[in-house]
């Protein structure tokens, strides 16, 4: 794997972490290969990570074993059928990090049967500490399902899906789900403040109780439901509150935004399949 040769084709935020948690993880900076239209971020990735910058979309996949598709969706149409016809002879592999652009509709804009992965990953995954879902096309071997989830295991944590259609509920959970903790973050901000504490002693109360909690579900090994009995006593204040998100039908509120979340999904992967 560390052998291979990487292009990247588009040099934003995804590479960028990509990149970093790649060499970050010992990989050679110089088997790293990106192009961007704008001049400027390639240069700053090869002077911050001392990979190679291409000319060209066409040059960085010349020699390259896999292709990174890290472009956004608007654009993907034109970059891809640019590249058709010109991927190098050693590619054995395409990766999409592209949102909500099916593998089936890539290999149309390619022009390629090669098999592709394709991946959801989130915001956090800057910060190498994303959830990443991946789905395999059926031509993808073992070995090259093993290279893909090494590359995005760079940036955090990955889960394969036996069915593409998952993916947009991979988006609904964890692509989009920062946000929903963000809202719950701000909001229990708010309700601090109303409670009298000074705004900057509510911010930090909030984010490092929401940072002591994931902790603790990540590292203690048991499932949410039984950390959240563990810190419930009965009469106490934790049941009073819980009450009122009972009271409130939260888990319903909850189930029908994650399924408004994966139904816009699908139908932006429908009108980007319109479209091409």
């Amino acid at each position: 794997m560390k052998h291979a040769q990487i292009a990247f084709i588009g040099g934003g935020n995804m590479a960028t972490s990509l990149i970093a948690g790649l060499v970050a993880d010992g990989y050679q900076p110089q088997r790293l290969i990106v192009s961007d239209p704008d001049p400027a971020k390639a240069r700053a990735l090869t002077e911050r990570f001392g990979v190679r910058a291409a000319a060209s979309n066409a040059a960085a996949v010349a020699e390259a074993d896999t292709l990174v598709l890290c472009v956004k969706p608007q654009i993907a149409p034109t970059v891809c059928r640019e590249l058709a016809g010109r991927l190098g002879s050693r590619l054995s592999l395409v990766i999409s990090v592209m949102a909500g652009v099916r593998e089936a509709t890539i290999a149309d804009w390619l022009g390629t049967a090669l098999p592709i992965v394709r991946a959801m990953p989130n915001t956090p995954a800057m910060l190498q500490a994303g959830a990443v879902g991946l789905h395999a096309s059926p031509r993808a071997s073992a070995a090259q399902r093993n290279q893909a989830e090494t590359i995005l295991r760079a940036v955090g944590m990955v889960r394969w899906v036996a069915e593409e259609d998952l993916i947009d509920a991979v988006t609904a959970i964890s692509g989009s789900g920062p946000a929903y903790f963000f809202l719950l973050m701000e909001t229990l901000e708010a309700a601090a403040v109303d409670l009298g504490l000074p705004a900057e002693d509510a911010r930090l109360l909030t984010i490092q109780t929401a940072l002591g909690a994931a902790r603790m579900a990540i590292e203690g090994g048991d499932a949410p439901a039984t950390l959240r009995a563990r810190v419930t006593s009965p009469g106490g204040t934790t049941e009073a509150a819980l009450a009122v998100f009972a009271a409130g039908d939260l888990e319903d509120l909850v189930a029908r935004a994650t399924a408004a979340a994966r139904r816009r999904a699908a139908e932006l992967s429908d009108q980007l399949t319109e479209q091409s």
